[in-house]
């Protein structure tokens, strides 16, 4: 397991959501990149030295910190979409190798280099933008039904990586609930909610979700 690429935003006009300015035109970098935690949203800051949220309300923050996706899913969306797919296309900070992503758990912790830890907070939702940067109609749903969407993590321990850094699974929770699963019950299929209870790893928002529509009790994070 591996990264293939490490990549940054490149600042762009955004016309799909009416704001000044996307990310998401990621593009892979030489060299090392400090991977710092972001502290809260509201400010556009990321886990990556370079790059960051232009929509603050949606993205950046301690649950949103870094974006990874597997190159074995962009080859497969290559061929559906019937063009090369180069990594940061999808506006991953993470092109990996050998690492099931969406197969990973919720809480997982992954190492990445010497230093750098990341736990798998919660699955990217696709978004107006997402659609527009690819160009694509229906692409919102598209992807969507195929249920791939990549993780978002939280940084645990600060370090710096670059591209050909291993990736280790130093961690895995005691549930079955992972990021393809959670992907479902958070967008087409409201009635897999439920089985995201035992996920404490999800972020507030999403935990506050599975509360309100299972009647579950309010339980706190692990230490």
């Amino acid at each position: 397991m591996e990264l293939l690429s490490v990549n940054v935003g490149v600042p762009r006009l955004n016309p799909w959501k009416g704001l000044a300015a996307t990310g998401i035109d990621k593009r892979p970098v030489e060299g090392p990149v400090a991977v710092t935690a972001p502290g809260p949203k509201g400010d556009g800051r990321v886990g990556l030295a370079g790059d960051r949220a232009y929509d603050v309300k949606h993205h950046g923050g301690a649950d949103q910190a870094v974006y990874a996706y597997a190159r074995e899913d962009l080859d497969r969306w290559e061929g559906v979409l019937g063009r090369p797919l180069a990594g940061g296309v999808f506006g991953e900070n993470l092109t990996t190798r050998g690492v099931d992503v969406n197969g990973a758990l919720i809480g997982e912790r992954w190492r990445i280099g010497a230093d750098v830890v990341l736990e798998v907070a919660v699955p990217r939702v696709p978004c107006g933008t997402f659609q527009g940067w690819l160009a694509r109609e229906g692409w919102i749903r598209e992807f969507t039904v195929a249920a791939e969407p990549g993780a978002y993590l939280r940084v645990v321990a600060e370090g710096e990586v670059r591209a050909g850094d291993p990736v280790e699974i130093v961690h895995r929770p005691g549930h079955e609930v992972t990021v393809a699963l959670a992907f479902r019950a958070l967008t087409r299929e409201p009635e897999l909610l439920a089985r995201l209870s035992p996920a404490q790893a999800l972020p507030e928002e999403a935990r506050e979700l599975v509360r309100r529509r299972t009647g579950a009790g309010r339980a706190g994070r692990p230490g």
